[in-house]
């Protein structure tokens, strides 16, 4: 790749993952009026969010894969324009069903374009210090995306209508496909390989089936059958994935990755990490609009502490993990988290944002010390010609974390208020019920980060101390995952 223009590459591939999250970020403020308009229940809305984040998890993996054999540029241009196409059905949609199947559109897109972001970006940053700040910027697109995400979808809301969180992708999806012609391009690593349909299938099926069990069932009942097929049919998915990939010579997935103890860490890290976070802002977003009121604008900037903070701790911890290694910003991040929702146990009805910024504060700056030790662990863990799957692999448990999230804390938030309430505000019994939910929800999450805090300092125990000693990418492995002799990047000519 070209050296000429890896800041033009750095700018395309954040932006590239700046609209993938704000896809997400920027409709949780959005589902009140979309509840209200389109007479949308609570599973409704649920899925409104969870059928994009579904498709882009389920399909993420075979996106790297895809991207590892037929080029990453090339996977980045086409994702980027599907991405487009489902957001201007999305703003079109005239009924819920309508609504859902473009959002299914929609989440294809950034299953292609992401995995290949951090790849390309890996090797256009050749020298470890200047790649784990390129991570980092990487890592605070995400961030702005939360930051500006809720304030900037209640500006659409209340000044153009919902309709519009969808199409602003659209010219903003325009514009990144014609400056991503002027990114180098990579070639395919592996371009004679079968691709592995039967392990993208599967994946896809049992992801897909356990995140409509988890959201159905708080409408349907947990007993009802079609919930308790849901929930063995993804189960029997996810087992006959792992028993295909096994036997697979080009697996989609190589699952001795997660025998590496700090590969394991990055992607339990990226799962709890995006249970807690993504899952709260919704449900934090629909507190303050429906219980207590406020304009999709007024919530919007109520959340907006999570994501700043979040934008500048991620900055600050490609820095911190420059100069002290991966293992204490990502522990000392969780920490903070869980410990900041737990705070915020203390919330009611009635409570004043003045009193609870700080908690949202921490909250967010907490996640944000997590982004950049978690894709630094996970891509120093791999050869190149895996950088792909690794990098797919840590995003989709990411999604998958976050499909979970909405979908556990929607059944917690809701669980007393059945039927009802999709997006109108509560009268005041209602409310109690909603914040009562809330609670549960916000215990759930902050165990679980403290949890993962406990696992991640123990399983990454081993971790270098700086990340200048991550793997050299010109240094081939072996088969035994050492080091052999240096061999040259062929991803380092442009085609």
């Amino acid at each position: 790749m070209r050296a000429s223009r890896p800041w033009l590459t750095l700018g395309v591939m954040s932006a590239g993952l700046f609209l993938a999250v704000m896809s997400t970020t920027v409709v949780s403020v959005a589902l009140p009026t979309m509840g209200r308009d389109l007479h949308a229940s609570p599973a409704d809305l649920e899925w409104i969010v969870d059928a994009y984040v579904i498709v882009y998890a389920s399909l993420l993996v075979a996106g790297g894969a895809a991207g590892d054999r037929y080029g990453r540029k090339g996977l980045f241009l086409i994702g980027t324009a599907i991405f487009g196409l489902g957001s201007l059905a999305a703003g079109l949609a005239p009924t819920v069903g309508v609504l859902l199947a473009a959002r299914v559109l929609q989440g294809a897109g950034p299953a292609l374009l992401v995995p290949g972001s951090l790849t390309i970006l890996r090797a256009t940053f050749t020298d470890e210090r200047r790649r784990a700040a390129a991570i980092g910027a990487w890592s605070t697109a995400s961030g702005l995306a939360l930051a500006l995400g809720p304030p900037a979808g209640g500006l659409l809301v209340d000044g153009l209508g919902w309709r519009w969180v969808f199409l602003i992708n659209v010219p903003l999806a325009a514009v990144l496909v014609a400056a991503a012609w002027f990114v180098p391009r990579l070639p395919a690593g592996a371009s004679a390989a079968r691709f592995d349909w039967a392990g993208a299938a599967l994946i896809t099926f049992a992801l897909a089936a356990l995140a409509f069990a988890t959201i159905e069932g708080q409408a349907r009942g947990w007993g009802a059958p079609v919930v308790a097929a849901s929930f063995a049919a993804g189960a029997a998915g996810v087992a006959a994935f792992a028993a295909v990939e096994r036997r697979s010579a080009r697996p989609l997935i190589d699952l001795g990755l997660f025998r590496q103890p700090a590969f394991t860490a990055a992607g339990v890290a990226a799962a709890g990490v995006f249970f807690a976070f993504v899952g709260l802002i919704v449900y934090l977003s629909a507190y303050f609009q429906q219980v207590q009121g406020h304009s999709a604008v007024r919530a919007g900037l109520d959340v907006a502490a999570v994501g700043m903070s979040y934008a500048l701790a991620a900055t600050w911890s490609g820095r911190l993990t420059g100069r002290i290694g991966e293992r204490w910003p990502l522990v000392a991040g969780l920490v903070i988290a869980g410990v900041a929702t737990l705070g915020l146990l203390r919330l009611t009805p009635g409570t004043p944002l003045s009193a609870i910024w700080w908690n949202l504060a921490l909250l967010g700056g907490g996640i944000g010390l997590c982004g950049t030790p978690i894709s630094a662990i996970a891509m120093s863990a791999v050869d190149v010609p895996r950088a792909g799957m690794a990098s797919a692999v840590v995003n989709s448990l990411r999604q998958v974390g976050q499909v979970f999230g909405v979908a556990v804390l929607g059944a917690l938030v809701y669980a007393r208020l059945p039927g009802g309430a999709g997006g109108a505000r509560l009268d005041p019994a209602a409310a109690l019920a909603f914040t009562a939910g809330l609670h549960a929800a916000l215990w759930v999450c902050g165990l679980v980060l403290l949890a993962v805090a406990v696992l991640t300092a123990a399983l990454a125990a081993g971790l270098s101390a700086t990340v200048g000693r991550l793997p050299d990418p010109t240094l081939r492995r072996s088969p035994c995952g050492t080091h052999s002799e240096p061999t040259r990047l062929r991803a380092s000519r442009p085609r």
